[in-house]
């Protein structure tokens, strides 16, 4: 999978053509995210045993992708600029569950570490985002279990000029036609689709660095990796060098079935906090439904966030409306039955049978007597809510 460093150096680098970090001190606003005046609603979290403040690591700055956690966030809530988080009474559709929640920023806040390592390194986090390419080649040093899937398919894309390459439909096509595809390096999707064929390792650029400039000097004779949830928006219509659409087909529609972003614990965390999960998990999935319903407060927490962080991310709120409607036509959804969030089993096997074998010769000490089994569980998932 991207790893989180790909996913920051990938978007940063055309959205601020490098990272500049601010020394920030910590700030507020809204008020102290201490809730004792309010009254607790049909789900209490504190007395399923949660943690007082539920921590959840994300793998970038605030964005659209990650609105189903802002939406969580109640209106009397904290923002740290110091640790780039926010903290707030986590509601449930309006409603106080008796804890906090906190949302920590990924990518530059952190260092571009992993959320998963993040994890282990902070006892403190409840909640990680962890794709399961990621779960598997970690599995001997950071074990998780993912909870809930909040993306039906992986932003992940290749994209292309159609008016440079108007035969081409497909990632499949870019390899027939021998097409230059820009990458970074690391990605298991891209060692997937040379091993089975579908890409020539001689046509694979690993030194894309983030920055538009070689798509556009190349005049789309090239292809590129990116993610349908902002690059197709911001190439068309805020990078004036460029300034029209492009193409692409979604890495899962290629053939490499991978979940992004499951939100995962420590293996013992799910059996310590399952009285916790059975009523959390729930409360995740109805915040996925509310935030697509009506995204746009959500969305200005959000926008307001990544102002207050100033890490260098420009993220604005074209992009955050063109990201909700990618993500309501193409990313998520129910899966092959009628429930937001559970994992299919028979997908989870077939990415573990293409990853292990890559990951394998790559070095990575996958345990042998790991299963796909032992990446996630559907036991907490609500099968009434779905789209």
């Amino acid at each position: 999978m991207r790893t989180t460093t790909t996913r920051a150096v990938a978007v940063a680098g055309f959205m601020a053509g490098g990272l500049a970090l601010a020394a920030c001190s910590s700030s507020a606003s809204g008020d102290t995210a201490d809730a004792p005046h309010l009254e607790i609603g049909s789900v209490d979290l504190a007395a399923a045993g949660c943690p007082a403040d539920i921590k959840i690591q994300t793998d970038w700055n605030p964005e659209a992708e990650h609105g189903h956690l802002y939406e969580l966030v109640g209106d009397d809530y904290t923002i740290d600029d110091s640790i780039k988080s926010v903290t707030g009474p986590l509601m449930a559709s309006g409603e106080y569950t008796g804890v906090d929640v906190t949302i920590l920023a990924g990518g530059p806040a952190t260092g571009f570490t992993q959320p998963n390592a993040q994890m282990y390194d902070d006892d403190s986090i409840f909640l990680a985002y962890v794709g399961t390419d990621e779960s598997i080649a970690h599995a001997s040093d950071l074990p998780t279990v993912g909870v809930f899937a909040p993306l039906e398919k992986d932003p992940q894309m290749i994209m292309w000029d159609p008016e440079t390459l108007p035969d081409v439909t497909s990632i499949a096509d870019l390899g027939t036609e021998g097409t230059t595809i820009r990458v970074f390096p690391g990605g298991t999707y891209v060692d997937y689709f040379v091993g089975a064929g579908i890409l020539q390792a001689d046509q694979v650029d690993a030194t894309y660095d983030g920055s538009p400039a070689v798509f556009v000097s190349e005049g789309g004779t090239v292809a590129q990796q990116g993610f349908a949830s902002a690059e197709p928006y911001i190439y068309q219509n805020e990078i004036t060098e460029w300034g029209k659409p492009v193409e692409y087909e979604l890495i899962n529609d290629a053939g490499y079935p991978k979940y992004a972003a499951v939100l995962s614990l420590k293996p013992e965390a799910v059996t310590e906090y399952a009285d916790c999960l059975t009523e959390l998990v729930p409360v995740l999935q109805q915040a996925e439904i509310d935030f697509f319903a009506s995204p746009d407060a959500t969305n200005e927490l959000i926008l307001e966030l990544i102002d207050a962080y100033d890490t260098g991310w420009l993220y604005s709120q074209e992009v955050a409306d063109f990201s909700v409607e990618t993500m309501k036509r193409e990313l998520v959804g129910n899966g092959p039955d009628d429930i937001l969030g559970n994992l299919d089993p028979a997908r989870v096997q077939e990415l573990f049978d293409i990853v292990t074998p890559i990951y394998a010769e790559q070095g990575f000490e996958v345990p042998e007597d790991l299963t796909a089994e032992d990446l996630y569980t559907n036991e907490f998932i609500d099968e009434s809510i779905g789209f």
